[in-house]
């Protein structure tokens, strides 16, 4: 607007009041729509936000575990260390997989639904009946499964490691190994509860509460490692994950105990109808995963020492931590490719979900670069650290291998979103070749041969077989879908 002609300097006077106010709001405005694009262009949300920083806290914080292991554990007690980890894992047996189908059943309820933040929930009669009905049978599953975890896994582990006692100095192990069961028994009933929440839309709120478990439970781990109780580390990163699950779940308890006290009278989930269809494909891919990615610890612990179990435990906990940020991209989208199913709006899924797998492997990408950078540095100037670990080559296979499962993994969610498990024959092939090759190979050519079999089989079989399965589901299933709309017989 051009200045009146009369009387203008009062008014030109204010004028230049507002324009530095009028600047500082432009160059805000201009701010927020670079962060706004940037947070687009990488995906970046609340969730993702919060489970990044979870991960992202583990992966910095792992970097100071592994030089506290270096400081205060020997060779044969970090073998010891990372070895209660994989042994520990098979709860992944009596868990069965229950934990994901739960999230699932509770994403597809929850799109007929309306939950509020005081966790009153209006809406579809029958969904809320069903949607209780999960919450009670996961309740229910899980406590019976925990006590029987406990009572296999204590002598399990005391017969692995009576059977494969080291030479030299003895390891004080029956203690720790106790405590870690104990622990896990208290996170393996709290995880149902954490995955139904998740389910129910309250993704944030879990990855604030992950971020939470990660800084308490590795303070605990450090604690134990300060006092030269290193063996205890495993045991108090547990425990700090039930203490802050527990303080979570009281915050929950307005969605939690309605739900439980919840008649469900005829319309709750069918265990044989909905249920165990997809459970038991979930729970045989979940316990061939075991033998793909936990193995490896307990059979050069057996074959080879604790000192080179120890290396391989240190090395993939690395490659882990960077695979965890990175699946944070997909794996907070589990509960939203859900409800995108139950409505039908494939177009949405399809949308989110190749927008995510770009954005989440170009960035597991630069962080392999980093970190064999890092590895390399650490190789060249403190070789006494970089003994802790794998060589250089073998190291940058597995984190090849870590490339490749990435897509498998972000592949396998999008299909199981759908309420089906069409990975199955894949997880079990897998399963049967990684458990041949490390065992095999293992024992022949140690560290180097299990990394190597790992990549063949996990890595390029895996990948081209499960993209393949990928490609022909989706097309079969959303083309099926499209004739049912239509009304195509």
């Amino acid at each position: 607007m051009p200045a009146p002609a009369f009387g203008g300097d009062s008014l030109m006077g204010k004028i230049d009041q507002q324009v530095p106010i009028a600047a500082e709001e432009q160059h805000v405005s201009a701010r927020n729509r670079l962060l706004s694009r940037l947070k687009h262009t990488i995906g970046l949300d609340r969730a993702i936000g919060f489970t990044v920083l979870a991960r992202g806290w583990s992966t910095v914080a792992g970097v100071v575990t592994v030089l506290l292991i270096a400081h205060f554990l020997t060779p044969a007690e970090q073998g010891y260390y990372y070895t209660f980890s994989s042994l520990v894992a098979l709860q992944i047996v009596f868990e069965l997989g229950f934990s994901f189908v739960i999230l699932q059943l509770a994403a597809h309820e929850r799109a007929r639904l309306h939950i509020q933040e005081d966790g009153s929930i209006t809406g579809d009669l029958v969904a809320h009946s069903r949607l209780a009905s999960v919450l009670q049978r996961a309740v229910r599953w899980y406590s019976a499964g925990a006590l029987l975890m406990a009572t296999a896994l204590l002598p399990a582990g005391f017969y692995f490691f009576l059977a494969h006692r080291q030479p030299g100095v003895p390891v004080s192990w029956q203690l720790p190994w106790i405590a870690a069961v104990l622990a896990t028994t208290l996170t393996f009933q709290m995880d149902p509860l954490f995955a139904f929440i998740e389910g129910c839309g309250r993704i944030p709120q879990v990855a604030r509460m992950r971020l939470t478990q990660a800084i308490g439970s590795t303070l605990m781990a450090w604690t134990a490692l300060s006092l030269h109780h290193g063996l205890f580390a495993p045991a108090m990163i547990i425990s700090g994950q039930a203490i802050a699950g527990g303080c979570f779940l009281f915050t929950q308890r307005s969605l939690l105990l309605p739900l439980l006290h919840h008649k469900t009278s005829d319309h709750s989930v069918s265990w044989q109808r909905e249920i165990w269809p997809f459970q038991w494909r979930i729970a045989i891919s979940w316990i061939c995963g075991y033998f793909i990615f936990q193995l490896f610890n307990p059979v050069l612990f057996a074959y080879r020492g604790a000192t080179e179990a120890g290396r391989m435990g240190m090395s993939l906990t690395i490659v882990s931590a960077l695979s965890a940020v990175a699946l944070a991209w997909m794996s907070t989208k589990a509960s939203p490719f859900g409800t995108l199913v139950a409505r039908g709006d494939y177009q949405t899924l399809d949308v989110l979900f190749f927008r995510t797998l770009r954005q989440s492997e170009f960035l597991l990408f630069v962080g392999a670069a980093v970190v064999l950078l890092g590895l390399g540095y650490t190789t060249q100037f403190y070789s006494h650290l970089a003994e802790r670990v794998l060589p250089l080559p073998v190291f940058g296979l597995l984190l090849a291998t870590a490339l490749c499962n990435h897509v498998v993994f972000s592949e396998a969610i999008y299909l199981r979103a759908h309420k089906r498990e069409p990975f199955l024959p894949i997880s079990i092939a897998v399963g049967i070749m990684t458990t041949f090759s490390t065992v095999i190979l293992g024992k022949l050519w140690g560290a180097q041969g299990v990394t190597i079999g790992y990549f063949c089989t996990s890595g390029i079989f895996g990948l081209g077989l499960g993209t393949f399965v990928f490609i022909n589901k989706r097309r079969q299933w959303h083309k099926n879908s499209a004739f049912e709309e239509a009304g195509t017989p």
